[in-house]
This record gives C-alpha cells, structure tokens and sequence, in this order.
C-alpha cells in the first residue's frame, strides 16, 4: 500500500494547484487518524467518486451557459407543466442555453427532451427503488450517476448560472430551498431563479402566501430576500428574467474574503458607478464599488468588484438590476 501511495504522489508532481492537493491530502491523512470505520471511508470514497464523475462530464462544457431545470417526476406528458418545460428547454436553447435537470420523468424528461440529447445533461441519483435515467440524455457523455443528494445539489447549482423550479413535491422544493439558502447566505454567486407555472395553476403563488408571506411577518426572512426570485407564469417571462439578468452582466463570481467579482460587456461610466456607491452604500462592507478587470474562459472582461456584506443579499439583486438597466 506504501508503494501505491508513492505511485500516487508522483502522479500528483507538478499540478496547476499543488497546494489545494496538498492540502486535500493532509485531510486525508487527518480524517485517518480520527477514524478506523470502514463506513466512514466508504463515504469518503463515494462522495469523491461522486466529485471525480461530475468533473469529468461538466469540464469540457465550461465554457457555455446552462439552466438547471427542477420539478416534479410524476406529471404526465399530457400535462401543461410538462408541456411548459418542454416548451423552456426547446427556446433557452433556441438562445444559446443548454439544460440541466435531474434526469428522472415528468419535468425533468419533458426538459431533456425540448433541449434534445445534445444540449441537455442529466444528474441521477442512486435510489433503492429506482435508478433510471429518461432517454432524452446521451448517457455516455452528459449523464452522472450520484450516490448522495448532497453532490447532486451541488453540481446542478455549481454548473448552472439560472434555476427555474416547476412545480414538485419534496425533492423539488429541497432543490429550491438549497438554492435559495446559498444564494441568501453569499454561498453562492448570484444568478437568476424563476419559479415557473402555467397560467391560472397558483402553486407558487400559494407557497409565496402561505410559507414566505409568513416567513417575513414572523421577521426570519427579509422583505428584501424576495429579490432573489422571480414567480412567472410563461416561458416568455422566465426567459425575460434569465435574458435580461445576463444583459450586460456577464458572469458573477466570489473572490477571497466575500469580494464578489461581477464581470460586464460594458463597463459603466464615472457618473454611473458614482450613483452606484451612492444607491448601494449599504451593500458594501468596506471600500467602495470599484472598476477591474478579470480573464474568463471568454477572454478578457471589464467588471465591477466589492467587498459586499452577506447580509443584504436581496439587495445585491437590485445592485445587478440596476447594473443590466443601464443604456
């Protein structure tokens, strides 16, 4: 075993990031001396495994934008929530989009099959009473089998840059609330979240009323965390949000110590960012709003960096608003 931990070593010389591996390792090493359980390194195993399987598929699309899908197994294709979603899949890829969803039925295979197998990835999970993935993904290069929800979670909102939620029972509403506490906490950079239905179906009106309404007026939630999602009733209008939150923003994204990276297509004039620190002093920590420049896999882009208080996250929402409405 000596000699195969060498082996390993050597395969590792040299890496681009030489000091987060290192630092996996003295993990490894840590967490041996802390436990001799097999079902602990079992789990250990399986949720790398988990990571390895999912770097492997999404690494090579990196550079395009996609939208996570969520939502309900069990809709039938004849339904107008099924239909809807077909619907979203087959336009946010007519602009360039491509899909990812959860790979079961209802939802998710009515959104694999508008995106087409080509343009849609499909995160599965390993369940005791099923494990099958709709035929609408090509399995050998765009399907991820996971063992833990919690991996699943994390790359549907780590690879996606827009979440629409249809209507679903528990596993879509833990989808939800998962991004939804990220986004609110600074866990996660902020991107658009609509939750979608047919016209004249209230189920997100009546879980506005009846959870978040209730949520604010007991003070656990803030008027201003209403910011971070959006309830439409048409593909137009939630792909007017996702469009219109990427008008001029390009990507957002954290640095060290909270400073969040918003990289633009255009950058704002003096007067433009002078109002800024002005409307949103509040949202800043420290410092001020200020003018940078960051690579992307796109290239070279102007932005706009802060030191932004995780607090007001809701506010961070009319920050970037405010940002896509400039002329």
């Amino acid at each position: 075993m000596g000699q195969q931990l060498l082996e390993l070593g050597n395969h590792l010389e040299g890496h681009a990031h030489g000091d987060l591996v290192h630092g996996v390792l003295e993990h490894l090493l840590a967490i041996s001396h802390h436990s001799q359980e097999r079902g602990d390194w079992e789990f250990l195993n399986s949720t790398m495994a988990d990571i390895a399987h999912g770097l492997k598929v999404f690494n090579a699309h990196r550079h395009g934008l996609k939208v996570g899908v969520v939502g309900s197994a069990r809709v039938p294709p004849q339904s107008a929530v099924y239909q809807q979603a077909m619907a979203l899949s087959q336009q946010l890829v007519a602009l360039g989009f491509e899909v990812i969803t959860g790979a079961g039925g209802g939802v998710m295979e009515a959104a694999n099959r508008g995106a087409g197998v080509e343009k849609g990835f499909g995160l599965t999970i390993q369940l005791p009473f099923e494990f099958l993935s709709n035929p609408y993904i090509d399995a050998d290069t765009r399907l991820v089998a996971f063992r833990y929800f919690s991996n699943r979670k994390h790359f549907l909102l780590q690879e996606s840059q827009a979440l629409v939620a249809l209507p679903g029972g528990m596993g879509t509403l833990d989808e939800l609330f998962e991004a939804l506490t990220l986004l609110q906490t600074g866990k996660a950079a902020p991107m658009p979240v609509v939750l979608l239905a047919p016209p004249g179906d209230d189920y997100w009106q009546g879980w506005q009323n009846h959870l978040m309404k209730v949520l604010e007026a007991r003070g656990m939630v803030s008027a201003a965390d209403g910011q971070i999602y959006t309830v439409a009733d048409s593909v137009e209008a939630a792909l007017e949000v996702i469009c219109g939150f990427y008008r001029v923003v390009h990507s957002c994204r954290f640095l060290e110590k909270d400073r969040l990276q918003l990289l633009l297509h255009k950058i704002p004039t003096d007067d433009q960012l002078q109002t800024m620190n002005q409307m949103f002093a509040h949202l800043v920590r420290q410092g001020a709003i200020e003018r940078c420049s960051s690579r992307s896999q796109q290239g070279l882009y102007p932005g706009l960096e802060l030191q932004v208080d995780c607090r007001h996250m809701g506010h961070l929402y009319r920050l970037i608003h405010y940002i896509n409405s400039l002329p």
